[in-house]
């Protein structure tokens, strides 16, 4: 896997799709939605919560896990072995797939929120 494989989450990196309201008990005629879905598929674990980093870098070969992270301050860096890179601020939302290799560069003190899902 290389830096591409990394996805910013965005209406423009899913697959736009309107649930069925059938599922919802609506109690507003004028509610819509749309879900910009990125990945998917059968999980056996998750874990999610808040994190903090200070500056510095780590090797995750491979990821052990599907990473959704929602960057709330600071930024960091994503880094292939190929030396692709890709950076992420406050309000970025990206997905890393379990099994990319690559560094995780706390670029400044961050703090985020994640979802990690085992398949």
């Amino acid at each position: 896997m290389t830096i591409t494989d990394i996805v910013r989450l965005s209406p423009e990196t899913g697959v736009a799709t309107v649930p069925p309201v059938e599922e919802y008990e609506v109690l507003s005629a004028e509610w819509t939605e749309t879900e910009y879905l990125a990945y998917g598929g059968p999980a056996r674990e998750y874990s999610g919560g808040y994190w903090t980093g200070e500056p510095g870098a780590v090797r995750i070969d491979p990821w052990p896990y599907d990473e959704i992270c929602v960057i709330l301050s600071g930024r960091v860096a994503v880094v292939d072995l190929d030396g692709g890179r890709a950076e992420f601020g406050a309000g970025d939302a990206f997905f890393i797939p379990q099994g990319f290799a690559g560094d995780w560069v706390t670029v400044e003190p961050t703090s985020k929120i994640f979802v990690a899902v085992t398949r």
